[in-house]
């Protein structure tokens, strides 16, 4: 069996509006502010190969329950991200039974949380309000602790996906990589095989790599990060330390970006967006491939 397919990346921001005004500026359409029952809120950032990116903040007056023997705080870890480095910090794949993912984490010894049934109103491109409701299920490595890792299975997709809002200025389709820097990437190859229900990746001395959906997932060496990205990454412990997106002309959107006064590295048609202090993740600009 493949691996499962990517769902969404989870990037946490200090200020929810400003970091989706920055992707709005670059080309990307975001939607309208969403509030979970705790209190974190998001703004997602959809594609048409049904993956997203889920911008998130912790809102005013949130009431965040803290992790505990068998419960996985989602909010708890996306506070403490944002706390200790702001940028991607969880990595999300499609569950079509997220109840059964649960309980073969823990019987695979990657996670033993129970699973979370949680619900929000959306509203859908037109300002129509539904209902979306999900299961996840969390996994966990003690040696990947500041990597977050769950399954979602989503319980009314049409209210979720929106074709107005998969449509952006600069033809960005999807998010073609994600990056996890270690200094061993091969110690983690047992975990994420279990995580993506893959019992073979590719392997090489510059890391291990599978492709969930059309995502690559990878975990590499410092030195093999910054051949892809032309950025430094620190060398422990393991992090997300990128992703790439696909976009119609990354020229364009880097000339922008440089405009907006991000820092910008180009390699041929290759372009990634420099980690600063607010997003401390690099975001690599890949052309569309038909």
């Amino acid at each position: 069996m493949p691996p499962r397919p990517l769902d969404h990346l989870v990037l946490g921001t200090t200020d929810l509006d400003q970091l989706a005004g920055e992707f709005e500026a670059l080309g990307w359409r975001v939607g309208a502010r969403n509030r979970h029952p705790w209190g974190t809120e998001n703004r997602l950032i959809q594609f048409a190969d049904e993956t997203f990116l889920e911008l998130i903040s912790v809102g005013e007056g949130a009431q965040v329950p803290p992790h505990q023997p068998g419960f996985f705080s989602f909010g708890a870890f996306v506070a403490e991200a944002i706390a200790r480095r702001p940028g991607l910090s969880m990595m999300v794949l499609r569950s079509e039974n997220a109840k059964a993912d649960a309980m073969r984490f823990a019987s695979e010894g990657v996670g033993s949380f129970a699973p979370f049934d949680f619900a929000r109103k959306g509203v859908k491109a037109d300002g129509t309000e539904v209902e979306v409701a999900f299961t996840l299920a969390f996994a966990h490595a003690r040696d990947l602790a500041e990597c977050g890792f769950f399954v979602c299975q989503q319980h009314f997709p049409e209210n979720f996906w929106s074709p107005a809002l998969q449509q952006h200025p600069n033809g960005a389709s999807g998010i073609s990589r994600v990056t996890l820097v270690a200094e061993n990437p091969s110690d983690h190859h047992i975990f994420l095989s279990a995580f993506a229900d893959c019992r073979e990746m590719r392997a090489s001395s510059s890391g291990i790599a599978l492709d969930c959906g059309r995502t690559r997932v990878e975990i590499v060496t410092p030195d093999t990060f910054r051949f892809l990205y032309g950025v430094e990454a620190r060398t422990s412990p393991p992090h997300f330390a990128g992703f790439g997106l696909r976009v119609a002309e990354p020229a364009a959107v880097a000339r922008q970006a440089v405009r907006m006064g991000l820092g910008m590295v180009a390699a041929g048609d290759v372009f990634t967006i420099e980690p600063r202090p607010g997003f401390a993740t690099a975001i690599r600009l890949e052309r569309l491939v038909a």
